[in-house]
């Protein structure tokens, strides 16, 4: 390939996207040059007349180009994750300061908050920081049950390890700087083999509670403009008066984008405890699309409207358009249910000095009211569930057995990657004569026998054409089943008298 050639379509990439400026063209062709260590530049005329006429494709594709070269030149490996550390380095060149992005997200905001945050997903997916092409290999699709349709993915943006990767990972010195993937040191870091770069970060800066949050997307978003708003402090993960102090006021700032938090307990989680944090975006979850099965009134709070949701797991939906009710209600909701018990519904609130009850909270604005979704969470474990009692149970673990987080609670599965390769198994063999007996018999999908039986009790016109729809609609209700286990309070008569409870506390 003519490296030369890539070098100015990148230009002109950065160019079109004003992420450089035409008096800016020399400097940077030079600063590329110097990271892929060429000493000298031939027919430079030539060839920027032979790409200018060209239509500007997607950084990625050039990128890729260039991590081939580099391949064949013996700079890099070609690993997954020495391609992402030198592809980050490449573009992150090209990237403008962060004061620079700074100053238009706030330009910007002047004219509209949606004007913002469009810009600055715009420039996140094409500094190549949001990986657009690897993210468009998830699968996707919605399943209807009960509960509406609940939204399923299946995660294949990250491809497996590669054990040259694991090798360097691990010889790897151990260092605390960052201190996680998500302080704000991040920004322009060049990572490591344990690591990923970020030269090509950038990330706003907000005011919430007083305090230092900073807005950024997530480099894998897993639906419209999944955001991360983290602490400027390193400090782990917890749910106070606080936290729906920061949800209500980031709403407020961007009332187009929902905001929610992890509960800050192990196994009702996220993945990174270790750091404050909450996602949004602009996305209508289908819980947020639940409608009320049942509504409250509470003293001291009767100009608020409290709902118990339709959903699987046990929300209460607090609306106001005073956000101080609001924080005082879902202060005193939190309050009350970290101490409380409820042994019939097998819910206990500590195990001697050790908590188990906290809450995930979602926030939204609707029109010119404030609303926000508390859902009741309980990690205790037990010698029959010792994954956790309110957690994916054994029987459901060949679909999901990975903690359910604020995204899942919501209604949008992410699921292994395994289960691509698995259900096209199971598409072919589940139209065999001999279905049952060459499944059991097959070591990658033998642990969905059960579910197989049971698809086959509920269908008897399988066939070539209806297979892989029916297998996505079980898949969606198998999900939903992993949320009603995740549910303190059941779908059940004792169930809703247990809600009943506990809102009587209140």
């Amino acid at each position: 390939m003519n490296i030369y050639s890539e070098i100015e379509k990148l230009l002109n990439f950065a160019l079109f996207h004003k992420m450089i400026e035409k008096e800016d063209k020399i400097f940077f062709r030079n600063k590329l040059l110097a990271v892929l260590h060429i000493d000298s530049y031939e027919n430079i005329e030539e060839t920027e007349k032979s790409v200018a006429d060209l239509p500007v494709e997607k950084s990625y594709e050039i990128l890729n180009r260039i991590c081939d070269w580099a391949v064949e030149n013996n700079l890099i490996e070609d690993t997954f994750d020495e391609r992402d550390l030198f592809d980050t380095k490449v573009i992150g060149e090209l990237i403008p300061r962060p004061s620079e992005i700074i100053k238009k997200f706030s330009e910007d905001y002047k004219e509209s908050p949606k004007k913002a945050t469009d810009n600055y997903y715009e420039f996140s997916q094409n500094s190549n920081y949001i990986r657009t092409d690897r993210i468009a290999k998830n699968m996707h699709w919605f399943s209807d049950t009960e509960y509406g349709n609940l939204e399923i993915t299946i995660n294949l943006s990250k491809p497996e390890k590669d054990p040259r990767d694991i090798a360097k990972a691990k010889l790897a010195p151990q260092s605390s700087y960052p201190k996680c993937l998500l302080c704000k040191e991040n920004e322009g870091y060049q990572g490591r083999a344990n690591h990923p770069a970020r030269q090509n970060h950038r990330i706003i800066p907000l005011t919430l509670t007083s305090q230092p949050w900073f807005l950024q997307y997530s480099p894998y978003v897993y639906y419209n403009e999944h955001c991360i708003l983290f602490s400027g402090e390193h400090r782990p993960m917890k749910i106070d008066r606080g936290s729906f102090e920061r949800v209500l006021e980031f709403v407020e700032i961007f009332p187009h984008y929902f905001v929610g938090s992890n509960a800050d307990l192990p196994i009702v989680g996220g993945s990174i405890l270790t750091h404050d944090h909450f996602q949004g975006g602009c996305h209508d979850f289908p819980m947020a699309l639940a409608k009320a099965e049942e509504t409250f009134k509470i003293t001291g709070f009767e100009d608020v409207a409290v709902e118990k949701v339709h959903w699987p797991m046990s929300v209460i939906r607090l609306r106001s358009k005073s956000k101080e009710k609001l924080i005082e209600l879902s202060d005193k909701i939190l309050v009350n249910w970290r101490k409380y018990s409820d042994p019939a519904c097998d819910i206990l609130a500590f195990s001697g000095d050790v908590p188990h009850n906290t809450i995930t909270p979602i926030a939204r604005r609707k029109g010119d009211e404030y609303e926000i979704d508390l859902v009741l969470r309980n990690n205790r474990t037990s010698d029959e569930y010792p994954l956790g009692i309110f957690h994916p149970h054994k029987e459901l673990h060949h679909i999901k057995k990975e903690n359910i987080g604020l995204i899942e609670v919501m209604g949008l599965a992410v699921l292994p990657g395994r289960l691509k390769e698995e259900l096209n198994i199971l598409s072919d063999l589940m139209l065999k004569d001999n279905a049952l007996e060459l499944i059991e018999k097959n070591e990658k999908v033998e642990k969905h026998l059960d579910w197989c039986k049971e698809i086959f009790t509920k269908y008897n016109d399988l066939s070539t054409e209806n297979i892989q729809e029916i297998l996505r609609k079980e898949v969606g209700i198998t999900f939903s089943k992993v949320l009603e286990n995740a549910g303190v309070y059941k779908q059940t008569k004792e169930g809703c008298e247990g809600f009943r409870r506990f809102i009587q506390t209140l």
